[in-house]
């Protein structure tokens, strides 16, 4: 992975933070600590468009599934099919393991 302008020690610490995290419950507590309800929304809404986008549905049928915008939606198939692999390791692994309940 090449190193990119937001990499430092802080950031690397803060993902060891959340890589020790042992259950569903210490991700909630640790994420309602660390973002807003909004933000976490916003993040839930990116990862099931994400999900979706995989799945080759159309932009009108995510639109109506997770209530994102075109434009959110956009950013998110540029980020799967130009970005740093993030959301096609974690959806391919959870699919893998029959872990992603998206229904």
């Amino acid at each position: 992975m090449a190193k990119n302008s937001i990499q430092d020690k802080n950031l690397d610490n803060l993902f060891k933070g959340i890589l020790a995290l042992e259950s569903i419950n210490e991700c909630y507590a640790f994420f309602e600590d660390l973002c807003t309800i909004n933000e976490l929304i916003a993040l839930k809404q990116r990862f099931h468009v994400a999900y979706l986008v995989k799945q080759e549905k159309t932009y009108q049928e995510i639109a109506a599934a997770t209530g994102a915008s075109t434009a959110t939606i956009s950013r998110v198939r540029r980020a799967l099919e130009y970005g740093s692999d993030g959301y096609n390791i974690i959806i391919d692994r959870l699919v893998d393991s029959s872990e992603l309940n998206n229904k």
